[in-house]
């Protein structure tokens, strides 16, 4: 583990550090909602995926003290699982850039088609 300016050009960053993680919980745990989409690092390496781990324990921890946790896009969702936290998620689902873009305001084509939709 390194600061990020004592990584070389030539190296590549895979996770979060311990401070990150720490800051990381310490919001979690303060927050009423928590919006999670995308892990921290390459959590599929085991090398990599402590930073992910912990932000999926610290949210599971959150929403069983009343924090509305939503997680989005199948690598959270995989994560969670990995982590054996799922169950304890307020909500997982597994789309990702699309709950982003809708939770953001933006028109999604599916839906506008399901709106603009004659009932009869």
């Amino acid at each position: 583990v390194r600061e990020r300016s004592a990584v070389e050009p030539h190296e590549a960053i895979g996770d979060v550090g311990p401070s990150t993680r720490d800051l990381f919980r310490e919001r979690i745990l303060a927050a009423r909602t928590v919006i999670w989409n995308g892990p921290m690092g390459v959590f599929e390496m085991d090398s990599f995926c402590e930073g992910t781990m912990a932000v999926a324990r610290a949210a599971a921890e959150a929403s069983r003290h009343d924090t509305t946790v939503i997680v989005g896009g199948g690598d959270s969702a995989a994560a969670a699982d990995v982590a054996g936290v799922a169950e304890d998620i307020t909500h997982i689902s597994t789309g990702g850039g699309a709950s982003l873009e809708y939770l953001a305001g933006r028109a999604l084509p599916g839906v506008e088609v399901l709106t603009e939709a004659d009932p009869a």
